[in-house]
C-alpha cells in the first residue's frame, strides 16, 4: 500500500461527480483514516482550500498519536510570498505535525505567479519545516517548464485509464531522469469511470465511445473497473505514488483490495491505445 496516497477533499467538501454521499462525517473520516493507516497507507494528500480537512486531520492525529501520516498540502492559489511562513506555521498547527511532507503550489498559474515565493519555501526547507517543494499540474505544457526547475521535487499530474501514456508519452519517464518524484490523480477522473455509458450527463455522453471500450476491457480481463483503473497506474513504473479518493470505509476497503490486482501487459497495451482527441474532457476543472 507504500504506493498509494488517501486523498481528503471528500472529508472537507461535498467534491466528486459520482459522490453521491456528500461530504464525509468527522466521524467517518476517521474510521477512514485509521484503516488506511493501519492498512500500509502513510500519506495523504490535502489543501486549505479543501474545507476543513486540515482540521479533521489534525484531529484525528490529536486523538491518535500513533497513527501519524505524512502530509502533502497546497498552498491557496493567490497567495502572498511574505504570507507564506504564517500559512506554513498554521498548517502544522491545525495538523498536528511537526513538518510537511510536500508543500505544493495548487495550480502551474500559481507557481508562475509566485516566483518569488521559491525562495521563501527553500529557507522553511532549509528550517526543517517542509522536505518538498511541488507543483500540480494539468498538461504537457507545463510538465516540460518543470523539468528545469531545480527547486521543484515534486510534480502531480493527473494519470488514469483515458489520460493515459499515449497522452503523457515520455514525460513522466523524464520526469524522473531529472529525479523529481511524481505523484499522481483522478485515478478513476473523479469517478467518471464508474457512470454508465446511458447516463445523460454531458461529459459522460462525450466519452461515451471511449467509456465503452473500458467496459469491453474489464469484461474481457475479469476483473473491476477499480482494479483495473488502479492497477494501470500502479503498474507504471516511474509513478512513485497514486492519489485515491474515497468517500467511505467500505470504498476505502474496495480500493485496497483492487490495489492488489495484477495487470495483464497485453491489457496496458489496449488502454495505451486509447487516444481521446478532445483533452479538455479530462480536465475536470473544466467540466
Amino acid at each position: 500500500m507504500k504506493k498509494l496516497i488517501l486523498g481528503t477533499v471528500q472529508m472537507g467538501l461535498d467534491y466528486g461527480i459520482n459522490n453521491s454521499f456528500g461530504k464525509i462525517s468527522i466521524e467517518e473520516s476517521h474510521q477512514i483514516l485509521l484503516k488506511a493507516h493501519i492498512s500500509g497507507i502513510t500519506t495523504l494528500d490535502t489543501a486549505e482550500v479543501y474545507g476543513n480537512a486540515h482540521k479533521v486531520i489534525g484531529i484525528f492525529h490529536k486523538n491518535n498519536p500513533d497513527y501519524k501520516f505524512n502530509i502533502v498540502t497546497k498552498v491557496p492559489h493567490n497567495i502572498e510570498s511574505n504570507s507564506i511562513e504564517i500559512k506554513v506555521k498554521e498548517y502544522l498547527a491545525d495538523l498536528e505535525v511537526n513538518c510537511l511532507d510536500v508543500l505544493m503550489f495548487h495550480s502551474f498559474e500559481s507557481f508562475i505567479n509566485n516566483s518569488t515565493a521559491i525562495d521563501v519555501l527553500v529557507d522553511l526547507k532549509l528550517k526543517g519545516y517542509i522536505n518538498h517543494i511541488g507543483v500540480s499540474v494539468y498538461t504537457n505544457d507545463q510538465i516540460e517548464y518543470l523539468l528545469n526547475e531545480d527547486e521543484i521535487s515534486v510534480v502531480q499530474l493527473p494519470f488514469n485509464l483515458l489520460d493515459n501514456i499515449s497522452i503523457r508519452g515520455t514525460l513522466i519517464e523524464q520526469l524522473k531522469v531529472k529525479g523529481k518524484i511524481i505523484h499522481t490523480r483522478s485515478a478513476f477522473l473523479q469517478g467518471l469511470f464508474f457512470k454508465k455509458t446511458s447516463d445523460k450527463n454531458k461529459i459522460v455522453q462525450k466519452l461515451k465511445s471511449e467509456l465503452e471500450i473500458l467496459n469491453q476491457i474489464v469484461e474481457q480481463s475479469n476483473c473491476s473497473m477499480e482494479e483495473l483503473a488502479l492497477s494501470y497506474c500502479l503498474f507504471q513504473k516511474n509513478i512513485d505514488n497514486v492519489i485515491i479518493g474515497v468517500d467511505s470505509e467500505d470504498h476505502l476497503n474496495t480500493n485496497i483490495k483492487a490495489s492488489t490486482y495484477k495487470i495483464e501487459e497485453d491489457t496496458i497495451l489496449k488502454i495505451n491505445n486509447i487516444k481521446t482527441k478532445d483533452l479538455d474532457l479530462l480536465n475536470p476543472s473544466l467540466w
